[in-house]
């Protein structure tokens, strides 16, 4: 088995001193110097373990103070479920105001943009056919907590009133109720999550490490004919948000 690597020895030690109460709760941590010359590291090392418990919520990196432990944070949850498509509302914002939250998104469009390859076999259109894309900010009390990039076939919703998500009679009421506004019925949707690292752009917008561990969500849409009318890559970081799916069961 290889030998662990320093930083993540240094990360447990860190760690069980903080379940054991020997630093609590707001408690300033000792110089990088100090416990490097501890636990006979270099301060790099130190540096690095620290960077992971930041971005595990469990450290807080104060500019110019130091660093402390932090407060437990309580995870929002998110709920994946088709059943939470309804008219007139937002899973999202229904999920922050059960966490005593304010939820709202900030939206940027881009309509014609050609698809990439990866998108383009996830929609079933030909590399570089015209996409309308949106990318998204969810915000919990005006923070940004989960990112969203969606792609829709240009050519499904041109020259309707639903071309742009985000602007028109029918913005902001989700996939589902916009192509039924269009007489486009979508039956199901297919969700692909996986764990990964943040990228730096990423991290930058979700106020979280470089290299962070978030959940990666590949989702698309169908009609009820099987063409897919939308797909969303879906960004959720691990620390802030816990992501629950909600499955119905036929009788």
């Amino acid at each position: 088995m290889p030998e662990q690597p320093p930083y993540l020895r240094i990360a447990d030690v860190l760690r069980q001193r903080i379940a054991e109460h020997v630093w609590r709760v707001g408690d300033r941590l000792p110089s990088r110097a100090q416990i490097a010359e501890e636990c006979g590291v270099g301060e790099n090392v130190v540096r690095r373990a620290q960077e992971l418990l930041i971005s595990q919520g469990m450290l807080e990196g104060r500019a110019g103070s130091g660093t402390y432990v932090a407060e437990p944070r309580r995870r929002a949850r998110v709920v994946r479920s088709s059943a939470r498509e309804q008219p007139g509302g937002s899973p999202f914002q229904a999920d922050m105001q059960a966490l005593g939250k304010q939820g709202n998104w900030e939206s940027r469009t881009e309509a014609k943009v050609p698809a990439p390859a990866e998108i383009a076999a996830r929609l079933g259109i030909a590399v570089g056919d015209l996409c309308v894309r949106t990318v998204y900010e969810f915000l919990a009390d005006g923070r940004p907590v989960q990112l969203s990039t969606s792609w829709e076939p240009y050519e499904l919703t041109a020259g309707t009133l639903v071309v742009l998500p985000e602007g028109g009679p029918h913005a902001g009421i989700g996939v589902v109720n916009r192509m039924a506004a269009i007489g486009i019925s979508v039956s199901h949707a297919v969700e692909q999550p996986e764990p990964r690292q943040a990228t730096v752009e990423e991290a930058s917008l979700l106020g979280i490490q470089k290299a962070a561990l978030v959940t990666h969500i590949r989702r698309t849409y169908y009609s009820d004919q099987g063409q897919p009318v939308e797909a969303a890559d879906i960004v959720i970081p691990a620390t802030l948000c816990e992501i629950v799916y909600e499955i119905p069961v036929g009788r």
